[in-house]
């Protein structure tokens, strides 16, 4: 099978079969797009052709080109994972991605806001005109759910039970209910009921947040949006979408949520990803102990 067959089918697989989303599938055909190119400039070996060692040598000239070891491991997860593939289509007869080891790196705690940050943030959006009302919905949806900026414009309007206080979100695994705290509610309830319907290009929009042409927002849309009320709020801290969604879960567990309530919300498939806010929640304790002490 050529080359280009092998990553077709691998593309095939990843979309059909292991539902990956758009980034993650866009991530893995990037590697392996990087390995053909070096197979094809380096070596005479196509995919179904190179050996244990040949792969060693790509993945030191990665290191040697002085790529991140969170790149590097990222690229031999890519790889042995299209081994593995091109192993169960019996496209190769063993796996020589095997070989690979990834170096081990440290995990690194993810950046959250304090709640005088959040409500900082969640204040700027002045409810004077149709934006301000969308955007104040949004950031307050945001931290209320934690869901992904993905799923955040992925709402359909028909997600939303504000009777109830809830929104349905469409994960990448299941579909996932999430409660609403009171503010957000208002601020949703404020602006489906008098804004959206003057912004919304056509009648038959589904998009519960539209941009200002009146169609779907995008994500780069929202993250202009989000940085704009950070460079307004003073904030320091680089805030991102899914900074609210680390600030949401390390809060909830702060306050005395359980781990597996926050994996739920989260639509984290496995309980180790939620774990890390156990560590960063312990981190923040020990950095407030050594310093209000007067012992330590």
């Amino acid at each position: 099978m050529t080359d280009s067959a092998c990553l077709a089918s691998y593309e095939a697989y990843l979309q059909n079969v292991k539902k990956a989303s758009a980034n993650t599938l866009s991530s893995y055909l990037r590697d392996i797009r990087q390995l053909g190119d070096y197979l094809a400039s380096h070596t005479n070996a196509g995919f179904a052709e190179a050996d244990e060692s040949v792969l060693s040598d790509y993945v030191s000239g990665l290191k040697a080109k002085g790529k991140s070891v969170a790149t590097v491991s990222r690229a031999i997860a890519s790889i042995k994972g299209f081994y593995s593939f091109l192993l169960d289509e019996s496209i190769v007869e063993s796996n020589p991605a095997n070989v690979l080891i990834p170096d081990k790196t440290a995990q690194k705690l993810p950046q959250i806001l304090t709640s005088k940050e959040v409500e900082l943030l969640l204040s700027q959006p002045e409810c004077v005109d149709a934006k301000g009302y969308r955007d104040r919905a949004m950031l307050e949806l945001l931290y209320a759910t934690g869901i992904r900026v993905s799923e955040l414009i992925g709402l359909d309007i028909y997600d939303l039970n504000l009777s109830v206080g809830i929104i349905t979100c469409h994960g990448r695994d299941h579909d996932r209910v999430i409660p609403l705290y009171n503010a957000a509610i208002k601020a949703l309830g404020e602006y489906t009921e008098f804004v959206r319907p003057r912004m919304i290009a056509a009648s038959e929009e589904k998009a519960l947040f539209v941009n200002v042409s009146g169609e779907r927002m995008s994500r780069q849309g929202f993250w202009k949006i989000i940085k704009s009320y950070q460079v307004k709020a003073g904030i320091e801290k680089d805030i991102t979408p899914h900074t609210l969604r680390h600030s949401f879960a390390a809060h909830l567990l702060e306050n005395g949520a359980d781990l597996r309530s926050i994996q739920e919300m989260l639509g984290h498939a496995d309980i180790s990803s939620t774990q890390i806010y156990s560590q960063l929640v312990k981190k923040q304790l020990k950095d407030v102990y050594n310093k209000a002490h007067p012992r330590a």
